[in-house]
This record gives structure tokens, sequence and C-alpha cells, in this order.
């Protein structure tokens, strides 16, 4: 390796740190502002009828202040995810096209509404149906529903915030493919492993019935199906811009 390209990693890798630093300045502060609005947010949470009207006590007392860092680093995660994306379009963007530098960033905004899109599909969707379930279950033998503050939104979170990552999936392989890495014929041909793994995915974050899986498993099926068609418009146009740089090419060395 000559010392200029050395150079080059050197300054790649100071570039990447200098963006990390940024993305976890903005999280801590993120996190620091989600302390302050932490105790609205649980009070919402707590009075929504997605809660069912289910009294929640303290059984430790560390509980509160353990929800309270959990809302903290929520709300951190919600506002730093543009920050992130925008710092690693930043990175990447010197080794793209002019176009292509434009058009990856539009992912970003576009990422950052299918993660609320994602968290929303999670919690008025597929929590009221797993609260339902579990309550229904505790009826039936006889125990009253009677949950812990920190136990009932640790496994709030834990149901809702994989469905905002889950709804990244298209932007993810619009970049990807934009980069080149991936292309709608290798994803059709991956289809029957996607649809295994996301099928698998469905039923785990779900209870054992059958229509809460399917309400969370056919969603994410055409998640994927929505991804090859965004990767196949995507592959086309760069098809095309590559034929017209080759005419131009051409054209200017005739």
């Amino acid at each position: 390796m000559s010392e200029s390209q050395e150079m080059t990693l050197v300054e790649h890798l100071a570039e990447l740190r200098k963006r990390l630093i940024w993305v976890i300045i903005v999280f801590i502060l993120s996190m620091v502002a989600g302390l302050v609005y932490a105790g609205q947010a649980i009070e919402y949470l707590k009075q929504s009828p997605l809660a069912g009207g289910i009294p929640l006590k303290s059984f430790h007392p560390s509980d509160v202040l353990g929800i309270y860092m959990q809302f903290s680093f929520v709300i951190g995660l919600i506002v730093t995810l543009p920050v992130a994306l925008y710092h690693i379009w930043r990175f990447v963007s010197p080794g793209l096209h002019e176009q292509e530098r434009k058009g990856t960033l539009m992912f970003i905004p576009a990422a950052f509404f299918l993660f609320l899109l994602g968290l929303s599909f999670g919690y008025f969707v597929v929590f009221p149906f797993v609260m339902q379930f579990v309550t229904n279950i505790a009826g039936t033998i006889q125990v009253d529903p009677n949950y812990g503050i920190s136990q009932y939104f640790s496994f709030m979170f834990n149901m809702v915030i994989p469905f905002g990552f889950l709804f990244e999936l298209p932007i993810l392989v619009m970049f990807l493919t934009r980069l080149r890495i991936l292309n709608p014929m290798r994803l059709a041909k991956m289809r029957r492993f996607a649809y295994f793994g996301l099928t698998i995915v469905g039923i785990t974050l779900t209870p054992p019935e059958i229509v809460s899986d399917i309400l969370v498993t056919v969603p994410l099926l055409l998640l994927y199906e929505i991804s090859i068609w965004l990767s196949r418009t995507v592959y086309r146009k760069q098809l095309k811009e590559e034929e017209r740089w080759r005419q131009e090419y051409e054209n200017q060395h005739e």
C-alpha cells in the first residue's frame, strides 16, 4: 500500500470517527431531553385506552427510575435516527455519482417516516392484540391482570421497537441497490428464505394465536415484495443512467 493510500485510509477512519462522535453527542443530548419529557410520555401511555385500564404497580424501588431511563433511551433513539442516517449518507456519498447522491439523500426522511410507521403499527395494531391475548389467558385461570410498571413498559418496548426497524426494509433494500450491493434478481431468488425468516419473526413477536400471527406476518411479506419492486425501479433507472453515460462517452470520443 502506498503512502497516499495509507493517508486516504487514515482520512476515512478520521471521517468515520468524527461522524460517530456527532451521532453519540446527539444521542446523549436527546436522552437528557428524554428524561425531561419521560414523565409526560409515561402518564400519556398509562392513560391510553390501549393500556386497557390495567393498574400498574411498582414492585421495586428502582422500577420508576428504570422506566425513566427506558423512555429516555427510546426518545433518544427516535431523535438520533435521522441524524445517524444523514451521517451515514455523508460518509458514503463521496463514492456515489451526483445523481446517486441526490437520490440517496431522499432516503433519510423516508426511512424516518417508515420507522415511525413501524412503531405505530407495533403499538396500535400488534400490542393491543398481544395484551388482549395475555389478559384473556389470565382470566381463564382466574388471575387478576395486575402488572408491574417496569415489566409492562419493558414488554411494550420489546414488542413495538422491532417493528420500527423491520419497516426499514424497503429503504434499506433501495439504498443497497443504489450501492449495487443488491439487485431485484438476487432478492427474487432469496424470496423463499426471506419469507421463511419473516414468518418466523412474525410468529415470534406475537402470541400463539393464528389471527395475530397473520396480522403481523402478512404486512412483513408485503414489505418484502414492496422492497423487490422498489429495487427493480432503482435498478432499471441505474441501467438507463449507465446507457446514457456510455452514449455520451462514445459521442465525446468519436
